[in-house]
């Protein structure tokens, strides 16, 4: 997968948990929502992958992870998190809900308004992660 494929399903993962949302069926949604988030983080972590360079092992090492907190500091972007959450406390708000999602969450059951909640923190268009997120990849 390159950079590319990671923004293209990043986006999809997002479609999906909408439709998914939409049709009542919040704990696919949560899940999705998450997993766009991750593909997202993977994708800013490729964009510092230089063509032709040979990546260094303890990186390439520590992007296979699903923690959305592990793979914010392998993108290189825990301050710039810290940075935006200053400026913004919806953002802050935004993250802290974004991030207590995990991919474990695909066992678990979770209700309409929590999936309503990260759905919300990754997408909303002023103070959503997604959008800043963006701005990186």
């Amino acid at each position: 997968m390159n950079r590319r494929d990671l923004q293209d399903l990043s986006r999809t993962r997002l479609n999906e948990a909408k439709a998914l949302l939409e049709g009542n069926y919040p704990d696919g949604a949560y899940y999705l929502a998450g997993y766009a988030i991750e593909c997202a983080l993977k994708a800013c972590i490729a964009k510092s992958t230089l063509r032709h360079d040979f990546p260094e092992k303890k990186k390439v090492d520590a992007s296979h992870t699903h923690s959305l907190r592990d793979l914010l500091k392998v993108a290189n972007l825990e301050q710039a998190n810290v940075e935006q959450g200053k400026r913004d406390p919806l953002f802050r708000n935004s993250w802290d809900v974004v991030q207590s999602w995990s991919e474990q969450s695909r066992y678990g059951r979770h209700d309409l308004e929590r999936a309503k909640e990260l759905l919300k923190a990754v997408d909303d268009k002023r103070h959503g992660v997604m959008v800043w997120i963006k701005r990186h990849w």
